[in-house]
């Protein structure tokens, strides 16, 4: 089965084309979606965070305060360092976890990993058959994550900063989707590529 690495900066579109895929039958793991999964309440992450963090990492329902947790991680290095030294081991286990039932079951044509800091990780390029960006300008990143989270420009500026940079997104890339311009412009690209995802999965089911 062929495996995609999909990936982009924040406000790229990246949920938006993940679902496109999977509508056309694509099996999807969501890495952000899991680290959801780990810091919701009894998640696998949530007795190391107390342990890390205190309790008041926190909120009422037993969910980790993601934003408080932002707020921390932005302003301590170490305490960011911290929250991935746990959550990082615990979303590649569930990765694996996920991707071998996928797998087994065989109802997929190829698999889309959705992984945000693809290229700022440094070990996905080696684990899947085929890196896809999607791409916009950094111009409609602010906007649609000002629209989107109520952010000002200078929140979005920060984060934007700690990730990779499109120019070293499109270097990583073998498969490019342009996410700038409307909705749907993205949908002869997504059936493009599917079609040439389902062609490289099949010959490689026959030339493993």
């Amino acid at each position: 089965m062929l495996e995609i690495g999909l990936t982009g900066g924040i406000g790229s579109g990246k949920t938006r084309v993940a679902d496109m895929f999977a509508a056309r039958g694509a099996a999807i793991i969501d890495t952000d979606l899991l680290a959801h999964e780990i810091t919701a309440p009894g998640g696998r992450a949530i007795p190391a965070l107390v342990e890390a963090f205190g309790p008041a990492c926190l909120r009422p329902d037993g969910a980790m305060d993601r934003d408080a947790m932002r707020a921390l991680v932005f302003a301590d290095p170490a305490a960011k360092a911290r929250l991935e030294a746990i959550t990082h081991p615990l979303i590649r286990a569930l990765t694996t976890e996920r991707a071998h039932a996928i797998r087994d079951a065989g109802d997929h044509p190829y698999l889309i990993y959705v992984v945000p800091l693809l290229v700022e990780s440094g070990s996905w390029r080696e684990r899947v058959g085929r890196v896809l960006v999607v791409d916009c300008t950094e111009a409609t990143q602010v906007a649609r994550v000002m629209s989107r989270n109520g952010f000002s420009r200078e929140q979005v500026q920060a984060i934007m900063a700690r990730q990779a940079t499109r120019a070293e997104r499109l270097a990583c890339a073998d498969d490019v989707i342009d996410n700038d311009g409307p909705v749907e412009a993205l949908v002869d690209q997504v059936d493009r590529l599917d079609r040439y995802y389902r062609e490289l999965s099949a010959a490689a089911r026959v030339h493993p």
